[in-house]
């Protein structure tokens, strides 16, 4: 399919700092991040089953996310944001996509 260009600006991608990493209130398996995107959008929370990492490994990492989702119900918890990724090449987990360097929280992705 293909998609003009006002579509994807439709996409508001930004650069998070995942703040805290909590086991989540659900039946599968998932993570509760809280993360920052600066003074603009704030703190929101993401639900996701992205537990291939340890939580110690995750606070402080950076992290793209679309953040102009509707907030969507996993179980009992609200996920405001989605971060981004993408299969591991054994496909039993997800890697995070993040800036290779450095970035401003709450810088949109374009």
């Amino acid at each position: 399919m293909v998609i003009d260009f006002a579509d994807f600006e439709k996409v508001d991608m930004r650069v998070g700092r995942i703040l805290t990493v909590e086991d989540a209130l659900s039946r599968k398996p998932t993570y509760r991040f809280t993360v920052d995107f600066g003074p603009e959008i704030g703190i929101k929370v993401s639900c996701a089953a992205l537990r291939n990492y340890p939580k110690e490994a995750l606070v402080n990492r950076l992290v793209i996310a679309v953040v102009n989702f509707p907030p969507k119900k996993m179980g009992p918890e609200k996920s405001e944001v989605l971060i981004l990724g993408v299969p591991t090449l054994d496909g039993e987990g997800v890697i995070h996509l993040q800036p290779q360097q450095e970035a401003a929280v709450g810088s949109r992705v374009f």
